[in-house]
């Protein structure tokens, strides 16, 4: 199976992360700070420019507080409807 950036999938999931960051609070640049890395890491997964790989996305979950089950669960949930 081709990964595409673009698809519903991958479109759900940065929409969970980025709608999560925003909820509490937290801009791309302090979040890009938590991660060591840049802003423009942060702003490239949200865009869909960049995948994020398996660990990535765990990263950003601790670093929003935000267990990956719970991501995972919501995901799922958004996904069957």
């Amino acid at each position: 199976m081709e990964r595409s950036r673009f698809s519903a999938d991958e479109k759900a999931l940065r929409r969970l992360l980025r709608d999560r960051r925003t909820r509490v609070g937290i801009r791309q640049v302090d979040l890009a700070k938590q991660l060591g890395t840049h802003q423009s890491f942060v702003s490239k997964y949200e865009s869909g420019e960049r995948l994020l790989t398996f660990v990535e996305t765990v990263n950003v979950c601790e670093a929003l507080d935000l267990d990956p089950v719970i991501l995972l669960t919501e995901y799922l949930r958004r996904h069957e409807t």
